[in-house]
């Protein structure tokens, strides 16, 4: 069995940080938006001799792609994913195999790990005809990653908790963003580290955001975009504002850094305006790319 699938970026058109809870983890309240970036994912599956995991055996788990430096083991969010769908649907003997083109930035704030076991869970489940449905892969994906539940079907939905409670919102209206990666990485445990939740300045306006999206406005969502990660960065800080500005004097609508960063994206309502922008900071940037959003998705049969 094999099977190839596009996993979809995520953007966050806002990110705040309430509070931080009893576990340890932040209170998170984000509005993510699926785009047409995407990684390519194939699973191929043959019958193996398994190997013993707890009380039940299972098969081996391997993923291969173009990067070299991406580990093929657990430690990969794709292959984690594959083990927790066969751990909990009891299927066994079978070897994994996961091959990943990737195309998604890495460590760049747009959720392409997550993508990624997003993906194998809705192949997976789709090959052994275990129709499982959205819900119960979302579950899942929780025990995987933060981003895995919301990158399940994607779209535009509300994120709360450390991502897990997703609420479905009016797809934004189509459109078109440009992306941008300077040449740094953030640490996402190190900016959760930098935030103090009492002394946030700047929020996104959340709430408007919604309302925006309910009417179809999307200069009203562009203009209400925040995160607040940008104000604990510190390396690429200065680039990532710099990004912005030049974001905004070709045509974006707003511009904001997404994840933990350090891709900045601009939404624009037309191609012609993006395309500008894209022309612009291409030859600045290696990591620069055109997309447009992408709406919820549906389970394949």
């Amino acid at each position: 069995m094999i099977e190839t699938e596009e996993a979809y970026a995520k953007i966050n058109l806002s990110l705040d940080i309430i509070n931080k809870m009893d576990d340890g983890f932040h209170y998170i309240r984000t509005v993510m938006q699926s785009i047409s970036l995407s990684d390519e994912i194939t699973v191929e599956n043959v019958p193996g001799v398994g190997v013993r995991a707890g009380s039940i055996r299972v098969g081996s788990v391997r993923v291969g792609s173009n990067l070299p430096f991406l580990p093929g083991d657990e430690r990969n969010i794709a292959a984690k994913a594959a083990t927790a769908f066969f751990t909990y649907t009891g299927i066994a003997g079978y070897d994994t195999l996961i091959r990943i083109n990737k195309k998604i930035p890495v460590c760049a704030g747009l959720g392409g790990g997550s993508a990624d076991g997003a993906c194998v869970l809705r192949i997976l489940d789709r090959m052994f005809d275990t129709r499982l449905g959205f819900e119960v892969l979302e579950k899942i994906g929780n025990s995987v990653g933060s981003d895995v539940p919301f990158c399940v079907r994607g779209g535009t939905r509300l994120a709360e908790g450390r991502g897990e409670l997703l609420s479905e919102l009016t797809p934004i209206p189509k459109c078109y963003t440009v992306l941008c990666k300077p040449p740094v990485s953030c640490s996402t445990p190190e900016l959760f580290g930098r935030v103090k939740c009492e002394k946030i300045r700047a929020r996104p306006d959340t709430d408007g955001i919604v309302k925006a999206l309910g009417t179809g406005d999307l200069r009203g969502v562009a203009c209400r975009m925040y995160n607040v990660f940008e104000d604990v960065l510190t390396l690429g800080k200065a680039e990532v504002a710099d990004i912005k500005h030049k974001m905004i004097d070709n045509g974006a609508l707003g511009a904001v850094m997404s994840g933990s960063g350090a891709t900045v994206f601009g939404l624009f309502d037309n191609e012609a305006d993006a395309r500008k922008a894209y022309d612009k900071l291409k030859p600045e940037y290696k990591e620069c790319f055109l997309a447009t959003t992408v709406e919820e998705l549906g389970l394949r049969t």
